[in-house]
This record gives C-alpha cells, sequence and structure tokens, in this order.
C-alpha cells in the first residue's frame, strides 16, 4: 500500500482520511501531534488540509524535507493560490504536485462520496501519478472534472464563493425557520447552515485568496441595488413629485427647494419637511420622497458636516448643484426681551458663519445646537413659538421665520460676510 501523510486533522482532514482510510497506509501530521516532520515526509504523497491562510507558510517550513520522490497534493478551495506557492517553492527539488479541490466537505459527504465532484488540474505531475490518482479517485465513486486552476477559481467564485457569501448574509440577517416555511425558504436554511457550519476563516479565505470573488460581491452589490430599486415606484404620486428636504418650513433648504423649482417650472410639487440630511437621505433609500435636497458648503462655514456624515452611508444620483445667498438673523419670542435671553440655539453651520459678529455683538450669549431633528433651526423656531423650549432661547436663521412662528427680530444680516452663500444638492436614487 503506498503510504500518505495529511497534513492538518480539522474538520476537511478527518473528511480527508475517510475518504482514504480503507486503501493507504496513513500517517496523521497534526500542529502540537506525536509525529515528527521526518516521519511524515516518509510518505509517498502528502496531503495538504491545511487553512488557505497557512498554506505558503507550511510549505515553505516544510521544503526541506522534499524530494524528488514525493508527490504533494493540495485540497485547497482555492487554486491559483496553491499554484503559485508550489511554483516559488518546489522548483529547486524537482518535487511533483497535483492541485485538486474535493468539492464537499464533513456535512456533504456524511452520507458517501458518490456522486460528489473533484476538480483536477495535473500542473506538476507526470503522466502515471496522474492517471493513478485520477482512476483512484473515480474509483471511490467521485465526480473526477479536469480543468485549469484559472478555470477552477473563475466558476468556484460564481458557486462555492457565492454560495457561503449568501449563506452568510443570511446568518446576518438571521434568518430563522418558522411554522409556514415553503421548500424554498428550507433551502435557504439549509445554506445557511451547511456555509456556516464551517469556520469563519475558511469563509475569508474564499473571499480573499480566489482573485475572482471580490468581482463577484460587487456583482452581487449592483444587482441588489438594481433589484431593490425595481420594486420602487419610479414617482410616488402621478400627479406630484415629492421632495423631501433637510429643513423644516422657514428654512434656508425651502428656500432652495422653491429657487430649483421655479428656475426649472416645476409646479406640481409637493415639500416633505425632514429636518436632517440623515433624513432625507434614508426616506430617498426607502422610496418615501422621489428627489431630496440637502446643503453641503457655505462659503464661511465651509462643508456641511451633518450632509457629509449622511452622505457617506447611501447612494444616491446627484440631479443639480446650485447655491443661494444667505442672511441670518436673530429672533426671540415675542413676550421676551433680549435681557432675558441666555442662549442662541440654531444649526451648527449658522453659528460658523456668524462666529466673528456674534463674538463682537452678543458674547455674553452661549451658542448651542439642537440633537437630532433639533438641529434644524425652523424646527426650533417652531418649539419655541410653541413654548416647547425655555422662553431664554433665542435662534437664528431666515427672517422668514419670524412670521411663520409668530417671533420677534432682534437684529439682521448677522453673518460675518455680506457675499454669504450655501450651496445645495438635489438628489434621486
Amino acid at each position: 500500500m503506498k503510504k500518505i501523510t495529511i497534513v492538518g486533522y480539522g474538520r476537511f482532514g478527518q473528511t480527508l482520511h475517510r475518504l482514504l482510510k480503507d486503501d493507504f497506509d496513513i500517517t496523521i501530521y497534526k500542529r502540537n501531534g506525536d509525529v515528527s516532520l521526518e516521519t511524515a515526509y516518509e510518505s509517498d504523497v502528502i496531503f495538504y488540509a491545511v487553512p488557505i491562510s497557512a498554506f505558503e507558510e507550511t510549505i515553505k517550513s516544510h521544503k526541506k524535507y522534499f524530494t524528488a520522490n514525493h508527490l504533494l497534493i493540495d485540497v485547497l478551495s482555492v487554486k491559483m493560490h496553491p499554484a503559485k506557492i508550489f511554483e516559488k517553492y518546489i522548483n529547486e527539488t524537482s518535487t511533483q504536485a497535483l492541485l485538486t479541490h474535493p468539492m464537499f466537505g464533513p456535512d456533504s459527504s456524511k452520507d458517501g462520496f458518490e456522486g460528489l465532484p473533484m476538480i483536477l488540474d495535473k500542473f506538476k505531475t507526470d503522466d502515471q501519478k496522474y492517471e493513478f490518482w485520477k482512476k483512484y479517485f473515480e474509483s471511490k465513486k467521485l465526480r473526477v472534472i479536469e480543468m485549469t486552476a484559472k478555470e477552477h477559481d473563475k466558476k468556484a467564485a460564481d458557486s462555492q464563493g457565492l454560495t457561503h457569501f449568501i449563506g452568510r448574509l443570511l446568518e446576518e440577517f438571521d434568518l430563522q425557520p418558522t411554522n409556514i416555511d415553503t421548500v424554498g425558504a428550507k433551502k435557504l436554511q439549509e445554506v445557511k447552515e451547511q456555509t456556516c457550519n464551517d469556520t469563519w476563516e475558511l469563509f475569508t479565505n474564499l473571499q480573499h485568496y480566489n482573485p475572482y470573488t471580490k468581482q463577484m460581491r460587487l456583482r452581487i452589490g449592483s444587482a441588489y441595488d438594481k433589484l431593490y430599486n425595481k420594486l420602487l415606484p419610479k414617482q410616488i404620486s402621478s400627479e406630484h413629485i415629492t421632495i423631501g428636504i433637510q429643513g423644516g418650513k422657514g428654512s434656508f433648504n425651502e428656500e432652495a427647494v422653491q429657487y430649483y423649482l421655479q428656475r426649472n417650472n416645476i409646479s406640481a410639487y409637493k415639500i416633505e419637511y425632514l429636518h436632517t440630511s440623515e433624513n432625507v437621505l434614508r426616506a430617498l433609500h426607502e422610496g418615501t420622497i422621489d428627489q431630496g435636497q440637502f446643503a453641503i458648503h457655505n462659503s464661511i462655514g465651509g462643508i456641511v458636516n451633518e450632509s457629509i456624515q449622511a452622505m457617506a452611508k447611501y447612494k444616491f444620483a446627484i440631479v443639480e448643484e446650485f447655491a443661494i445667498t444667505i442672511a441670518h438673523a436673530l429672533m426671540i419670542r415675542k413676550d421676551a426681551s433680549l435681557k432675558e435671553i441666555t442662549t442662541i440655539m440654531t444649526h451648527p453651520q449658522v453659528l460658523a458663519q456668524c462666529k466673528n459678529t456674534l463674538a463682537k455683538k452678543y458674547p455674553h450669549l452661549k451658542q448651542t445646537s439642537g440633537e437630532g431633528e433639533l438641529i434644524d433651526h425652523a424646527l426650533v423656531a417652531a418649539q419655541l413659538s410653541e413654548n416647547k423650549l425655555p422662553k431664554d432661547l433665542a435662534v437664528m436663521g431666515s427672517r422668514v421665520l419670524a412670521d411663520i412662528y409668530n417671533l420677534k427680530i432682534v437684529e439682521t444680516d448677522l453673518q460675518d460676510l455680506k457675499e454669504n452663500y450655501t450651496s445645495f444638492l438635489l438628489v434621486e436614487r
């Protein structure tokens, strides 16, 4: 009987042993085991059942034991990587190498090996040894498929790599069985269970060591986006376009969207006041608005951080970028006096655009911004007028707010520069 060593005795090493044990004299070499490397390489054939990420270090550290009499056989789930490693380390020794991929595991082979696929690439094996192993695997009722390492990795990315990715996705989704599961739903459970029984190391190695899995993942993302958007209405209402804006009623965002609508002769529209850039882009993604608008930059205050952070989370298409001039007024409740005011609450951008003026004229007033939707100064004005905020609070923004919410204007044009422009994005899915 041929003497064989299996290097690595994890889940698949044990499966490989079950396949070969009746026909060969087998030595098991594993970390912290009783068998030395010298003993392991007394065998004629060495199978490597180690993690993909550990393969190069294994071959490198074992290289000194290779002889021209050895046949090295890898069983990795990727093939171009072991081919490259064998090329790198065995050329000097004339050692032969065979690339294989048993496309089964402990779960799929628990009832036997008949009909399961076995990939072979002759690589650096002579005809005699190659034919021996091909016929041997066929004698075990395996379905032998011959192909190059490159062809294997291309196909495996769209089969094994995809299946493992979907399985892990279902795990992340937390797919759970129900009492109304269809056959298809049960198959999804099987995919999740089978792939997630394997180690996370195997999953990441499949994704990182096959050069074609990156493109597979990009295609999945593109297909998901395309399918998701197909399920959303092209336009929510056939009678008008629905635009969600970053601000509330009376905000600069409302002024900006009115400027956009008038300039583009759009008369059939509905404005949704969403108060934050995050709300706008989430609503666009979920399909509850047709278009969205938010501020991105001011000539004094610079980048609008709120918008940048929201933009990092969502995909969208830019319809148009435009700018309007901005002028800021300080407003208080009509039943309050300036002497009572202790704090100005408004959007961080307003404070940035009026920094020097406020330091000069109102140095005694604390400056703050609201949390969540209250970052919108139009919402601050609304809640101030409804007595939902303290009387000693002032708000800053468009002077239009005073008319809408019955506030008293203390002073106008508090921006540091007369030519104060804010740029806005009008976006869609």
